[in-house]
C-alpha cells in the first residue's frame, strides 16, 4: 500500500490513552475505569469496523525517531497499570462492577497492547530492549514465550512443528492448552540445546524464577485476594496472546519440497489492515511482513500489494469470533480452503 504512515506520536496516543484512563480509574474509581474499559471493548473494535481501510506502507529507508522510545514508555505504563490494578483489587474503594470493568479493561490492554510492544522489544538488537520485553512477559507469567516465539514459532511457523500454528478445523479452546504446553516444551528443548552448546544458563531459570518471584511479591505486598486476581489477570492476558497466534496463522501451511517446508512467505500469516488496532498494537496485525523481516521496526511493517491472506475484520474482533468455534469455522474455513488452493 502507498500513502502516509502515521508518526510515532499517533501510535503513542492510541496505545497509551486507555491505559492512562485505567490507571486513573484504578486509583479513583468512577468514570475513568468505564472509559478505559469501553475504549478497549467497544470503541476500538467499532472504529476499526467502520474505518476498515489501512494506512499506507513506509517508503524504503524511512526512519522513525522515537519508535523504540515509545516501546520503553509503554513498558513503564504496563508496570504502572499492573501495580495500580492490583492496588485497586486489594482495597475496597472500587465497587463490584468497577472491579470487573478494571479487570477486563486492564486484561485486554495487557493481552493486546503489552503483548504487542513486548513482542517488538524481544526482536530488537539491543540487549537492554530485549531484556525489557522479556521482563514484561515475565510479569504476565509468560516468560517462556520469549524463547518459544523466537526459537520455535519463527522457525517452524505454518507447519506441524510449531505448536502455535493452529490447524484447520481446530477450535480455539482445544488449541489453547495444546499450544501453551506445547510451546513451553518446545522452547525448553530449544534452549537446552543452545545452553549445551554455549555453556550459558538456560533462560527458563529466569522465566520460571521470575514468575515465582512476581507471584510472591504480589502476595506479600497486596495480599491473597489480589494474588488470585493477578493469576487470573495473567491467564486472561495469555489467552489473548494465544488468540492472536491462533487467528494470525489459522489453517495456513507451508508446502513441502523434498520433505522440507518451503520458505516462509506472505501466504503463511493472516494480516489485518484495520487502522485503530494497528496503531494500538504497534502494527502487530501486519504479521506476514514481520515474519519476513523480524527485525523491521513496527512503523515500517508493510501490508504490500501482493495477494496475501487478509482477515475480514480487525484482529480483536476476530479474536472474539474465535472464542465461538462454530462461528469461527463458518467465517474462516472457506477462506482457508480458498487460500490453500490458490
Amino acid at each position: 500500500m502507498a500513502g502516509r504512515v502515521p508518526p510515532v506520536a499517533v501510535f503513542a496516543i492510541v496505545a497509551l490513552a486507555p491505559a492512562l484512563l485505567l490507571i486513573w480509574g484504578a486509583a479513583n474509581g468512577g468514570w475513568a475505569i468505564w472509559a478505559g474499559f469501553l475504549w478497549m471493548a467497544v470503541a476500538a473494535p467499532l472504529a476499526d469496523t467502520i474505518i476498515a481501510r489501512g494506512f499506507g506502507d513506509a517508503e524504503d529507508g524511512a526512519r522513525f525517531p522515537g519508535a523504540n522510545a515509545l516501546l520503553v514508555v509503554l513498558a513503564i505504563i504496563h508496570l504502572d497499570l499492573l501495580v495500580g490494578a492490583l492496588r485497586g483489587f486489594a482495597n475496597d474503594w472500587l465497587s463490584g462492577p468497577e472491579r470487573v470493568a478494571l479487570f477486563l479493561g486492564a486484561g485486554m490492554w495487557f493481552g493486546q497492547v503489552s503483548n504487542s510492544f513486548a513482542h517488538e522489544l524481544i526482536h530488537r538488537g539491543s540487549r537492554g530492549l530485549f531484556r525489557l520485553g522479556a521482563a514484561v512477559y515475565v510479569t504476565l507469567l509468560f516468560g517462556h514465550h520469549v524463547s518459544a516465539h523466537r526459537l520455535v514459532h519463527h522457525v517452524h511457523v505454518a507447519t506441524d512443528g510449531d505448536p502455535n500454528s493452529a490447524r484447520q478445523g481446530e477450535g480455539f479452546w482445544r488449541f489453547f492448552p495444546r499450544a501453551w504446553f506445547g510451546s513451553f516444551k518446545a522452547g525448553l528443548a530449544a534452549e537446552r540445546k543452545r545452553a549445551a552448546s554455549s555453556g550459558r544458563m538456560n533462560p527458563y531459570a529466569f522465566w520460571n524464577g521470575g514468575a515465582a518471584l512476581c507471584t510472591v511479591l504480589v502476595w506479600v505486598i497486596f495480599g491473597p485476594r489480589a494474588t488470585l486476581d493477578y493469576l487470573l489477570l495473567c491467564l486472561y492476558a495469555q489467552m489473548q496472546l494465544m488468540l492472536s497466534d491462533y487467528v494470525q496463522h489459522y489453517g495456513l501451511r507451508r508446502a513441502r519440497n523434498d520433505g522440507r517446508p518451503e520458505p516462509v512467505g506472505p501466504r503463511h500469516s493472516w494480516d489485518a489492515p484495520h487502522p485503530f488496532s494497528s496503531l494500538a498494537m504497534v502494527n502487530a496485525p501486519r504479521h506476514s511482513d514481520h515474519h519476513a523481516h523480524p527485525g523491521r521496526e513496527y512503523p515500517a511493517l508493510r501490508l504490500g500489494a501482493d495477494s496475501r491472506p487478509m482477515l475480514p475484520w480487525s484482529l480483536p474482533v476476530m479474536g472474539a469470533i474465535a472464542m465461538v468455534p462454530p462461528l469461527w469455522r463458518r467465517v474462516m474455513d472457506r477462506r482457508v480452503t480458498r487460500m490453500m488452493a490458490d
